[in-house]
């Protein structure tokens, strides 16, 4: 039995936790993946959008022809691609995990799978046990299959089809959240013919007119078949054949299985050792990230990011990170009025498709059920100068305003960089601001993309004051 102070199981946002604050702990990390560092950093967040980046260019390129530009000719070279990507990334993954073995005497890497023997206890695929005074499972989450799609040289997942060797002339992708519609417009933006294959619609969770206007574009864009599920699918010479529930086929040379995400719970047996789970397989914690046993904290063991959180999202995963670090500091037997709670709010979503939306909080129908008397105010991008410049017809800012404070309950923007357009938005709502003098109350670059939630925000003043119904 190797005895530690502090276990990481996780090197994603866990491998943040050991620190100089930590040093005189004796810390062992235990990671099994194939690459170390975590998702976001070798087949997620960052590699994803880097190729995003480069599709945009591209089509950018083939639609500088409403703006006057001719003759503007691409010619896609996909290994020089890819090898820019994770020519950065590889490097950044093995000098981390070669730091993680030397670089710090307090600080063990373990390169192996592991399931818990105890709350504090964990035993390696060779047979190494591990018990420890604190735990943090910080193991996050994987590619959840699909039952009529199975893996296959030609059936690969978000975390496999970045690295392939050539691009196909036409690709399926199976889902309609995120991590699908994100790599339909990378694919797309490189030249790829594209069906997107949606069991209800493309990113259904969204405010119903940001949704619409998303379904609009992406239809114009590739091809979109919603309302209907895979049911069984074939390999073929040149291949894959997919039989859908609506009596339709769809066959392609590749296909992508992106139908969301599942915690890695069931690899570590934390239901063994008594853990709470949500009924997706999440670890049930409490405000301080301690993971709960029968509805109460379990001394000593905390998780963060995928494996535990609501919203599968990195900055989610590194602020819990913080929390549970600044409770490791507190000591292994402070009392709750010492430790940090999570309470950090709203959380915004970004999705990097074509078009871009982002958005916080709730949709107008969602603060009535929640009981707000609440309105919704729109801007399009089209009504400023820099929507000019765009030659933007399809794109909007929507505010959702608490009609008696002013407070902002939600935001919804669809277009071009509408994840840096949110923030003053997420920064008001985090600190409580009213709407009430917040566009006056500094100035607003012109002819900036900024003006369009500066305009945004005139209205629903406007609407406060009673200028506007």
């Amino acid at each position: 039995m190797d005895e530690v102070e502090l276990l990481i199981i996780g090197a994603g946002s866990g491998n943040s936790i050991p620190t100089p604050q930590l040093s005189a702990l004796s810390i062992a990390i235990v990671d099994d993946a194939p690459w170390f560092g975590g998702t976001c950093l070798n087949v997620g967040c960052i590699p994803t959008k880097m190729f995003v980046h480069v599709a945009d260019v591209a089509r950018s390129a083939r639609d500088a022809e409403r703006l006057g530009l001719r003759n503007v000719h691409i010619d896609v070279d996909w290994p020089a691609i890819r090898d820019r990507v994770f020519g950065r990334i590889d490097a950044i993954a093995m000098s981390g995990e070669e730091y993680r073995r030397s670089g710090e005497p307090n600080v063990s890497l373990v390169r192996e799978s592991v399931r818990f023997t105890a709350p504090r206890e964990v035993e390696t695929d060779s047979g190494r046990r591990i018990r420890a005074e604190r735990v943090v499972i910080a193991a996050g989450s994987r590619p959840r299959a699909h039952p009529a799609v199975p893996p296959s040289p030609r059936v690969l997942t978000s975390d496999e089809i970045m690295h392939i060797d050539a691009l196909p002339a036409r690709l399926a992708i199976v889902g309609g959240g995120v991590v699908a519609v994100e790599f339909a417009a990378m694919f797309e933006g490189l030249g790829v013919e594209v069906v997107q294959i949606a069991r209800s619609t493309l990113l259904r969770d969204l405010d119903p007119e940001l949704q619409g206007r998303f379904m609009a574009a992406a239809a114009a864009s590739w091809e979109v078949r919603s309302e209907t599920n895979v049911v069984a699918s074939t390999e073929t010479a040149d291949g894959v054949r997919l039989e859908l529930s609506d009596g339709s086929a769809v066959s392609a040379e590749l296909v992508l299985v992106a139908i969301g995400r599942e915690p890695n719970t069931d690899r570590l047996g934390t239901e063994d050792v008594g853990f709470d789970h949500h009924p997706d397989g999440r670890l049930v914690v409490d405000r301080y990230q301690r993971v709960l046993s029968g509805g109460e904290a379990t001394a000593g063991v905390f998780a963060l990011g995928d494996i535990d959180a609501a919203h599968q999202l990195k900055h989610v995963a590194n602020h819990e990170a913080r929390v549970v670090q600044a409770n490791l500091l507190a000591g292994p037997d402070a009392p709750e009025v010492k430790l940090v709670a999570n309470d950090l709010a709203p959380v915004p979503s970004a999705v990097f498709s074509a078009p871009q939306v982002a958005w916080f909080g709730e949709t107008l129908a969602t603060a009535e059920q929640c009981g707000f008397d609440a309105f919704e105010v729109l801007h399009e991008y089209a009504w400023t100068a820099w929507g000019w410049a765009l030659e933007d017809r399809d794109s909007c800012c929507k505010l959702v305003v608490e009609a008696l404070t002013g407070r902002l309950l939600g935001a919804h923007i669809i277009g071009p960089d509408a994840p840096v357009l949110l923030q003053p938005l997420v920064l008001a709502a985090s600190n409580g601001m009213s709407v009430r003098g917040l566009a006056r109350s500094q100035y607003w670059p012109h002819p900036a993309a900024s003006e369009i939630v500066e305009n945004a925000l005139l209205k629903a003043e406007d609407y406060l004051l009673g200028a506007v119904t």
